[in-house]
C-alpha cells in the first residue's frame, strides 16, 4: 500500500505539471498572462535610459528565490537528522491516538522521499536564481532608446527572448513551490496512508484553483487586456 500510494503521489505530481504547461498554451492561466506581461516589461525597458527600478524589481525575486533555497538546506538538515532516529520518531507517532502504525523501513521510506523532494526543490530554486542572474546580465546588455545601431527587428527579438529567460527563471521557482505544496502532502502520509492519498489529490485542487481560477488571474488578464489578446493574435507569444 505504501508504495502504491507513492505511486499516486508521484502520478498526482506529474501529471498536473504536463496538464499545466499542456493548459498554459491554450488557455490564459498565470504563467501565459505573466509571459505577456513579461514581453510587454522588456519592450518599455528598451524605451527608458535608467533601468535601476528594474534591475531592482529582479534582485527582489531573486531575494525570495535564495530564500526557499536555503530553507531547503536548513529542512534537508532536520530530515537527515531524522532519518538516523527513526525509532524515536516511531515511537512519538504512536503516541498519537490517531496515527496508523508503521514498520521501520516504511518510516525510512517516508523519510527518504522527504529527502528526495527537498533536494529537487534545492536544485530548482538554484537553477531559477541563477537564470535570474542571466536575466540581470541581459537588462545590463540591453541597448539604449538612442543607440541607431540596433534595429526594431532586433529590438523585438531582445524584448521576446529577455522576456523568455525571466518566464524560464519564474517557471523553475514556479516548480520549487509545488514541491513545497506537495511536501505538505506526504506529512500527511506520517499519519495515515489514505489522508495521504486525499492530500494529494487536495493539493492538484488548490494549484489548479490559484493557477487558472484565481482572481489575481483575473485581475491580471484585465491589465492591458492581456486575456483577450492571449485569445486573439498575441496567443502565440506563449508559446515561445
Amino acid at each position: 500500500m505504501n508504495w502504491a500510494a507513492l505511486a499516486w503521489f508521484l502520478f498526482c505530481w506529474i501529471a498536473y505539471d504536463r496538464f499545466a504547461k499542456y493548459m498554459a498554451k491554450h488557455s490564459a492561466s498565470l504563467s501565459s498572462v505573466m509571459h505577456v506581461h513579461r514581453i510587454n516589461w522588456m519592450r518599455r525597458l528598451l524605451m527608458r535610459e535608467i533601468r535601476v527600478g528594474d534591475a531592482a524589481l529582479l534582485a527582489n525575486v531573486e531575494r525570495n528565490v535564495n530564500f526557499f533555497a536555503s530553507s531547503c538546506v536548513l529542512v534537508l538538515a532536520g530530515l537527515l537528522t531524522a532519518l538516523s532516529a527513526v525509532n524515536e520518531i516511531q515511537n512519538m507517532l504512536l503516541s498519537i491516538s490517531f496515527v496508523t502504525p508503521d514498520s521501520i523501513l516504511a518510516m525510512e521510506l517516508k523519510v527518504g522521499v522527504m529527502i528526495s523532494v527537498f533536494i529537487y526543490s534545492f536544485f530548482t530554486f538554484t537553477w531559477s536564481m541563477r537564470q535570474f542572474g542571466f536575466a540581470s546580465v541581459l537588462i545590463g546588455a540591453a541597448p539604449f532608446p538612442d543607440d541607431k545601431t540596433v534595429t526594431a527587428a532586433e529590438r523585438r527579438s531582445f524584448a521576446i527572448y529577455a522576456a523568455k529567460v525571466i518566464d524560464q527563471a519564474g517557471h523553475s521557482y514556479n516548480n520549487g513551490l509545488r514541491a513545497f505544496y506537495f511536501s505538505l502532502a506526504l506529512l500527511l502520509w506520517f499519519v495515515n496512508i489514505w489522508l495521504f492519498l486525499a492530500g494529494a489529490a487536495a493539493v492538484v485542487g488548490i494549484l489548479y484553483q490559484r493557477e487558472f481560477l484565481s482572481s489575481s488571474l483575473k485581475a491580471l488578464k484585465m491589465v492591458e487586456n492581456v486575456g483577450e489578446k492571449l485569445t486573439r493574435d498575441d496567443k502565440e507569444l506563449s508559446n515561445y
